[in-house]
């Protein structure tokens, strides 16, 4: 039987979208498909450091090496260490995080590409990250046998900036973990006293603190909501990033900081009764590969507003008003729109729940295992 590898560094390494990405389809995978032997590669850990397999045929095959030194290694240095030093041999590897390690003769791979934003909007990158993707993506799609995407826009994206043919492009829609539900009172109340968050309604963003995710007009559109009598405040949900400067600048300039709250990185498990506590979910991001804040919200119960570029169309459907994220006067009225207007404010919430049923990590799963069939047969 063929054996399968996938990084699974990404779940271990990033509390954020893609390592949520890559934990929730390997267990979905592990629940599915409990034949094929599978081995999660994960840099920079230990055995001692590893969560329990997903399942029994799935074994870790972790290095000390961090994912810092091996990007020296692979592609600055240029060593040709195969990645099956570390896995042992295998039949197919699956990089899930935008970049292919060199491997042996004979081993067909799959790459993930999440989004191509440092591209689409460079100032949101810090200028080394963008020049190291912007010299190993484009090698990797080339490398790699077959890509997956996570939305059509990302896909069309791949195909128009590297001319990659559509046919070595399969999209794999994400899911939203049933854990993502209408919260009870009693938790909604315990996460506002964690968080310090006090009794007013508030605007819920989820993400990293970094450009791309727009919270300086987020911010501003809090100031004109509050000028205009809406006393809200704005929970951010989101650990450190880059460039975060023009966000601090903004807060200043619009004497937010008191209704701001910055809470960081929170735990998976108090992310929905936070949903369910929202006014509204604002996540008018400048560019996304797919935008899991947009379901989570939705399966939760609360309306959300978020952009209308790349992926958030795809993802968001009629179930969400649809801004441009530039417009910071649009943002602000789609929001108050989202805050007052009774009927449609109940149209979105079950618009929502219809949405989510579209988007199931079961479902994933078993895309993953077709598309996993095929590129062996490449």
């Amino acid at each position: 039987m063929a054996i399968t590898a996938i990084d699974y560094t990404p779940a271990c390494e990033q509390g954020g979208g893609i390592g949520r990405l890559v934990r929730e389809l390997v267990a979905a995978l592990a629940r599915t498909d409990t034949q094929t032997p599978y081995r999660l590669f994960v840099a920079g850990a230990t055995a001692a450091r590893l969560p329990a397999p997903p399942g029994a045929n799935f074994t870790f095959t972790p290095t000390r090496l961090t994912p810092a030194w091996l990007a020296r290694l692979w592609h600055r240095a240029q060593v040709p260490l195969p990645v099956t030093v570390f896995t042992g041999p295998v039949n197919l590897y699956h990089a899930t995080d935008f970049v292919l390690p060199p491997v042996p003769r004979g081993v067909k791979t799959l790459l993930t590409v999440h989004d191509l934003s440092f591209v689409r909007v460079p100032a949101a990158a810090s200028p080394a990250l963008k020049a190291y993707l912007e010299r190993v993506v484009p090698q990797s799609i080339r490398r790699a046998h077959h890509v997956i995407a996570d939305s059509q826009a990302t896909r069309a994206d791949i195909m128009a900036l590297y001319g990659t043919p559509a046919d070595k492009i399969t999209v794999l829609l994400s899911g939203v973990d049933a854990r993502f539900r209408p919260a009870a009172a009693a938790a909604v109340q315990a996460v506002r006293e964690k968080y310090h968050l006090g009794t007013r309604p508030y605007l819920f963003c989820v993400g990293t603190v970094q450009p791309r995710k727009n919270y300086s007009r987020v911010i501003q559109a809090l100031a004109a909501l509050r000028r205009a009598g809406h006393d809200l405040a704005l929970v951010i949900a989101g650990g450190r990033g880059w460039l975060e400067d023009e966000m601090y600048q903004t807060l200043a300039a619009t004497g937010m900081g008191a209704f701001v709250h910055l809470i960081g990185f929170v735990d998976d498990a108090d992310l929905p009764a936070l949903y369910t506590g929202a006014a509204c979910v604002a996540f008018p991001s400048l560019y996304e590969g797919f935008g899991f804040p947009i379901l989570e919200g939705m399966a939760c119960g609360t309306p959300v507003v978020t952009a209308a570029i790349s992926s958030l169309p795809e993802v968001a459907g009629e179930a969400a008003l649809l801004v441009d994220p530039l417009d910071t006067a649009a943002l602000t009225a789609a929001l108050e729109r989202a805050l007052t207007d009774a009927d449609l404010r109940q149209t979105l919430i079950q618009r929502g729940f219809e949405r989510v049923q579209q988007f199931t990590w079961a479902a994933a799963a078993r895309h993953l295992q077709t598309i996993y069939q095929q590129a062996l047969a490449l």
